[in-house]
């Protein structure tokens, strides 16, 4: 819900409706990392960008849609979104902004969703002989 970005920034995830069930817990999320300091001791740049509308499967549990789950390359930047176009475009102007010399790439993570996951989730190493590849 939080992650690590250049220039001394985090990018975390939060929202203004009152209504959703992670509000109260987001913000608690966003005053405590404005308390946080890097190594010398400045306080990191806070960049906020939004949660998207609950999606939920097929039997009503939500599903874990996040702009956090972002995934940094050589020169590119691959954002999920979710088919908002308010929250996704909102999302992808934040990244732009805080990566400007990356290509910010927007990829719709629907499906990735349902597997409780998204983009970096989905890049993660595969533990040693846990493929039976033969």
């Amino acid at each position: 819900m939080a992650r690590l970005a250049p220039n001394n920034t985090i990018i975390y995830t939060c929202t203004d409706r009152k209504d959703d069930e992670h509000f109260e817990a987001l913000n608690q999320m966003k005053a405590q990392l404005d308390t946080f300091t890097n190594h010398k001791g400045e306080k990191f740049t806070l960049e906020e960008v939004p949660l998207p509308e609950a999606i939920y499967d097929e039997d009503g549990l939500r599903l874990p849609a996040t702009y956090a789950n972002f995934l940094i390359g050589n020169g590119f930047v691959l954002v999920p979104i979710y088919n908002q176009p308010e929250y996704d475009e909102k999302a992808l102007s934040v990244f732009a902004r805080v990566f400007p010399n990356y290509k910010i790439q927007g990829i719709d993570c629907n499906a990735l969703i349902k597997q409780h996951g998204s983009l970096h989730c989905v890049t993660m190493q595969i533990p040693e002989n846990s493929l039976n590849l033969k």
